[in-house]
């Protein structure tokens, strides 16, 4: 179950577009404003993690998790190879960001494509894998939603903090680099307990 927090966290944290927004935000000194866009990101990826972990426990049986186990350990290892190469320049010219509110966190997200691929193998393969449905899961759900919640608000925290600092391409390249070794543990801690025991149980 930690590989599950693990891999939230490694998709979660990463730069992309809602984080990077709330770095800007923090660097703009509008944190304080920002509470109600935080919620409205937690609130998209309860329901993404809602809707597709109650069908993938209705879809996935156990003879499909091993394949769907290597699909997902290939596209975490794939998701890890983009987070390290990723580069993630901050435009020092962008005028200062609007006050954010609920709805646009919660539109933004639903509308983000890594929201879903991020939700993807958490609700269709690791919660199956571990057995969690019905009520447990929706306080996983829930966990996961304020961990996605953090997400931007870390940013947000960043960016107050640092101010001008996290300009330097060299601090959002080290964060990448720990977050796609993160990713990269993650896929073998999958593959290795989802695939390679099973297989080697069965033959």
């Amino acid at each position: 179950m930690l590989a599950i927090v693990a891999y939230a966290l490694g998709v979660m944290y990463t730069p992309g577009p809602v984080n990077l927004l709330g770095l800007n935000v923090g660097i703009n000194g509008q944190g304080k404003t920002s509470l109600g866009f935080c919620l409205g990101v937690g609130l998209a990826m309860l329901l993404y993690l809602l809707v597709l972990g109650w069908a993938g426990a209705a879809w996935i049986s156990q003879d499909s998790l091993v394949l769907l186990s290597a699909l997902g350990c290939a596209y975490i290892l794939y998701l890890a190879y983009k987070v390290a190469r990723a580069n993630a320049p901050l435009d020092t010219h962008a005028p200062a960001p609007r006050m954010l509110s609920f709805r646009d966190g919660l539109m933004m997200q639903l509308l983000n494509p890594k929201a879903m691929v991020a939700t993807l193998p958490i609700a269709t393969l690791q919660f199956p894998a571990e057995g969690i449905q019905g009520m447990s899961l929706f306080i996983w759900a829930l966990g996961l939603a304020a961990l996605a919640a953090g997400a931007p608000g870390s940013y947000v925290v960043i960016g107050s903090l640092l101010g001008q600092r996290v300009r330097q391409p060299m601090l959002i390249k080290g964060f990448n680099w720990v977050m796609a070794g993160l990713l990269v543990a993650v896929a073998v801690s999958i593959g290795h307990e989802h695939v390679w025991l099973v297989v080697t149980a069965r033959s």
